[in-house]
């Protein structure tokens, strides 16, 4: 059989686009999201933020930007601000996987969605069918005054879903569609350098989700009236302890390694940039070497292996620091 070593640039979006159990471009490496129409300001791909939102959200300005400065690994990372808009009114800085709606000018009116918005094909929702054990990832923040935090909230739901959550005259209470959520906040004071975080999902329903809602927010008051904080985010997904069905996935370690496969593409995540050379390969079960590759990078790689069977292989990931075995099936 040969062997493949080919490095699939496309691959990347294979492993998590199709698998619904990862999240959408959880690094932050494709834009494409140009709003309103003709504007030059950008969104990450499958995420939004207010500039992408009702009327009134989106005359606050840009709060979302690619940025290529900080980053953690690969091109970018998204970074939100907390800016003064028209009139002097604070816009929390906000990326989200659904619709920033503001219904009125009023802050603590303002929440998000996940709905089909402007028109029927207008879907601003994360398709997700996993029940993961935590969602990690890294980032730093600058705080502009006292009290001042980012936060990240991620809800599995059914149906549609609106945070936070109370009920108000502009949508109906949605907690009876929660599956599972996690809330992860700053530290008050700055963070200059990049830092991993890792918070478990609280779980209270037995079904699985068909939605992910992940909200990023520079100012985890809604209605703060303090401008200037700016919170990066990068390499953002989730991690499962057991087998799940759709994804194979095995952590290594959680500060050097995932291996895991979706269809017929294997993946591989470094957290650790430090992580030194190292080369991947898989064997059949009767022993024989059907791939090999070497890896230079200490970000992500992914390898299309159209050509095998469908099965169970072993792969070993070697470098100096250490070597790795483990099961993945290929489809």
């Amino acid at each position: 059989m040969k062997l493949i070593s080919t490095l699939m640039l496309t691959a990347a979006f294979g492993c998590t686009a199709l698998a619904q159990d990862t999240i959408v471009n959880g690094r932050f490496e494709n834009w494409g999201n140009t709003v309103p129409s003709g504007d030059t300001h950008t969104e990450p791909t499958n995420w939004y933020s207010n500039q992408s939102g009702s009327s009134i959200a989106a005359l606050g300005g840009q709060t979302c930007f690619k940025d290529s400065t900080t980053v953690h690994s690969g091109r970018y990372s998204v970074r939100v601000e907390t800016i003064t808009g028209p009139f002097s009114t604070i816009i929390n800085g906000n990326v989200t996987t659904g619709v920033v709606d503001a219904p009125s000018i009023t802050k603590s009116d303002g929440y998000i969605g996940t709905v089909n918005y402007s028109t029927a094909t207008d879907i601003r929702h994360m398709a997700f069918t996993g029940r993961p054990d935590s969602l990690v990832g890294w980032y730093q923040y600058t705080s502009g005054g006292t009290g001042e935090v980012g936060k990240i909230r991620a809800i599995l739901h059914t149906g549609e879903y609106y945070d936070p959550e109370t009920p108000t005259t502009y949508h109906p209470d949605p907690t009876a569609n929660k599956v599972a959520d996690l809330t992860f906040n700053t530290p008050a004071a700055s963070v200059s350098t990049w830092t991993r975080f890792s918070m478990p999902f609280t779980y209270v329903g037995t079904g699985a989700p068909a939605y992910i809602m992940i909200n990023m927010t520079s100012s985890a008051n809604q209605a703060t009236t303090v401008s200037g904080s700016k919170f990066w985010v990068d390499d953002l997904q989730v991690v499962y302890n057991t087998s799940h069905v759709g994804v194979q996935t095995v952590t290594l370690n959680e500060d050097e390694a995932n291996v895991y496969s979706f269809g017929n593409t294997v993946c591989v995540k470094f957290y650790n940039q430090k992580v030194k050379p190292s080369t991947i390969t898989l064997t059949d079960v009767t022993g024989k070497q059907v791939f090999s590759a070497q890896i230079t990078t200490d970000e992500f790689s992914s390898y299309q292996l159209s050509n095998l069977k469908p099965g169970n292989y072993i792969y070993r990931l070697n470098n100096s620091d250490f070597s790795k075995t483990g099961k993945l099936f290929i489809e």
